[in-house]
């Protein structure tokens, strides 16, 4: 037995027919925010990551009626504003849910139980990467760093961070939003829909009472480099190899013979040893 082309999904080369335009009463309105965001740029054509963001807040995922309205707006081909929003993953290509739970599983957030707790949301859920609960509320996907390791392992919620992490505290979170229940940030605005987050993400104000206030920082790890630079730097520490000193030992301060991290120990390298230009001077094996 024999399936058609059509039935087997195959492409036989015909060209889609147009994207649909919007309704007018919905373009009348995104015309009129879409040149509010077009003016703030010399070359129109800038407007186009904005923009992209404007429709996503419109129906939650980039459409082909959205590429087609950006298309319009900026005097792109449609060519043009696919290759934009089919490259950066901000943009989603299909309906996905009010909350869009990332699980960093870059390396770091990885190590220390980033892939166990996107396991256990992929199980508890129900879904894979990149899927939406039957209910519409959560889209659960593992991301790439967010530059928040001092807080690893890390989740986002529609881009608002959800620091140090575990397995039943991530579950707990997307049961929450899930029932409704009031969700907090651990540093960041208070959470709002995704739709939400798109419009401000195209550049228009968040107008929630106390919203702009809150705000988070970096961790400490973070801020190391910064307090060094401006002279402020913290009495330095012996951090000494695993099991070569008592945890409870307290701190003191180096002498000049002493290193801050076990990591630091010197090592002959090429430029203290010609006769190993290689690297580091310890025999194969070693």
């Amino acid at each position: 037995m024999t399936t058609s082309s059509s039935e087997r999904g195959v492409s036989l080369g015909m060209p889609e027919p147009p994207a649909p335009a919007y309704p007018d009463d919905v373009r009348v309105r995104l015309e009129a925010d879409a040149r509010e965001v077009i003016a703030r740029y010399p070359d129109s054509r800038s407007a186009l990551l904005p923009l992209l963001h404007l429709v996503q807040s419109e129906e939650g995922h980039v459409t082909r009626t959205g590429m087609r309205f950006c298309a319009d707006m900026l005097g792109l081909t449609t060519a043009e504003v696919t290759a934009v929003a089919t490259f950066y993953t901000m943009y989603r290509r299909k309906p996905s849910g009010d909350y869009q739970v990332g699980v960093c599983t870059n390396t770091l957030c990885a190590v220390m139980g980033g892939d166990a707790i996107f396991e256990e949301l992929q199980e508890h859920l129900g879904v894979g990467n990149g899927e939406t609960t039957d209910d519409g509320k959560v889209t659960l996907e593992h991301i790439e760093c967010n530059a928040a390791c001092d807080y690893a392992p890390v989740v986002m919620v529609n881009w608002e961070f959800f620091d140090n992490q575990t397995p039943d505290s991530a579950r707990r979170l997307v049961d929450d939003l899930r029932a409704g229940r009031p969700v907090t940030p651990t540093r960041g605005a208070p959470l709002c829909t995704f739709k939400e987050t798109a419009r401000i993400l195209a550049g228009f104000p968040d107008e929630r009472e106390g919203a702009v206030e809150a705000g988070g920082s970096a961790g400490p790890a973070s801020l190391v480099g910064l307090k060094l630079a401006k002279g402020e730097s913290a009495p330095a520490r012996v951090v000494h190899p695993r099991g070569a000193a008592s945890q409870d030992a307290p701190p003191h301060d180096p002498s000049p013979a002493e290193h801050l991290s076990s990591h630091d120990a010197p090592q002959d390298t090429s430029a203290s040893d010609p006769a190993h230009p290689a690297g580091p001077t310890a025999e194969e094996g070693e």
